[in-house]
């Protein structure tokens, strides 16, 4: 006697109705739908609102850091200048002093 050969079936050979019913939609579905529809653009508006609270705070420490960077080469420059030009002075009159001019160097009495 002979052994009855058997097809395998796999997922390609499971029947579906998926589009052989034009099915209408019932009223109830369609409220569903827009209910489910309105939930995610809540949802999506928030993470949006999150999403630019997190660009506003990432752009506001952008101006810090170039604020610091343009003090520090201020500062650098002016350390380089009195570096190379070690006889110049930078004086600043004090006002109220009795004639005290501070610079780099310290202060400097005038008469």
């Amino acid at each position: 006697m002979a052994i009855a050969k058997r097809t395998i079936k796999n997922v390609r050979d499971i029947r579906t109705h998926s589009g052989t019913v034009g099915r209408t939609l019932e009223p109830h579905e369609v409220h569903m739908r827009l209910c489910v529809l309105e939930m995610e653009k809540a949802r999506r508006s928030k993470e949006r609102e999150s999403a630019l609270r997190r660009v506003n705070s990432i752009n506001e420490r952008f101006r810090e850091i170039d604020e610091e960077k343009r003090d520090l080469l201020h500062v650098l420059a002016d350390q380089a200048s009195h570096l190379l030009h070690p006889g110049r002075e930078e004086c600043l009159y004090e006002e109220g002093t009795g004639g005290v001019y501070r610079s780099m160097d310290g202060f400097k009495l005038t008469y």
